[in-house]
């Protein structure tokens, strides 16, 4: 797992400055920021005994891209995960759009444009769901069709992972944007968010879990813990 020194809470607009710094200043392509969260992710997900069957439920952005890494890694790991999203596939765009090709060429199964009421009856018998919907980006109240998803996911037997922020969290409030998912466990990238620290937070969260992601020590010394 990559290593990376304790930083303090962030909010969502310091997330953002460590990816724009990392990219534009350090010449990282923000592309391989992606495969390095979604590796260390699934490392978490293995250690936690991820088991069969696993949906992973992504979005258009970011955070749907992380899931269609952890879709790649979970198959070189000998697990089938089936991938679901309500967009469509021309709706995917970016450092997701690439991730998500290289899933489609891997023969690993999405489905796109996938109703609510579709992925409740997907995931009636899933031992586990991972939530990569929506990321830190996620603001204002949680739109359909994903507000339904999240309710459809919360009423599941499975065990339930969000990727960097349970979907529908404000990650600078720690509040739901509406319905939000309540996971069981929340893999975090970087630093665990300033929103998180609120107590009522954690009925969302689960326990949180920070996996780093690769940004150059020169962008994360100015964030580190006292």
């Amino acid at each position: 797992m990559i290593v990376s020194p304790k930083l303090r809470p962030l909010s969502r607009a310091e997330v953002r400055e460590i990816d724009r710094r990392s990219i534009e200043e350090c010449h990282l392509p923000g592309i391989v920021l992606m495969e390095n969260a979604g590796r260390g992710a699934t490392e978490v997900l293995l250690e936690l005994g991820l088991s069969e069957p696993a949906y992973i439920l992504a979005g258009k952005g970011n955070n749907g891209g992380d899931g269609f890494v952890i879709a790649r890694f979970l198959q070189l790991a000998g697990i089938r995960a089936h991938v679901l999203t309500p967009f469509q596939q021309n709706d995917v765009g970016g450092d997701a759009l690439i991730q998500m090709n290289v899933v489609m060429v891997a023969g690993i199964p999405i489905e796109f444009g996938v109703s609510a009421t579709e992925i409740g009856d997907r995931v009636t018998s899933a031992a586990w769901i991972i939530d990569a919907l929506l990321g830190t980006g996620a603001r204002g109240a949680v739109r359909e069709p994903v507000g339904s998803i999240v309710e459809v996911v919360n009423n599941s037997q499975a065990r339930l992972t969000s990727i960097d922020v349970p979907s529908g969290l404000d990650c600078d409030t720690g509040k739901p944007l509406g319905n939000s998912v309540r996971a069981n466990d929340t893999i975090t990238f970087v630093a665990p968010k300033i929103g998180f620290e609120q107590t009522s937070a954690s009925d969302y969260t689960g326990r949180v879990h920070v996996v780093g992601i690769g940004a150059p020590l020169c962008v994360l010394r100015d964030f580190v813990a006292d």
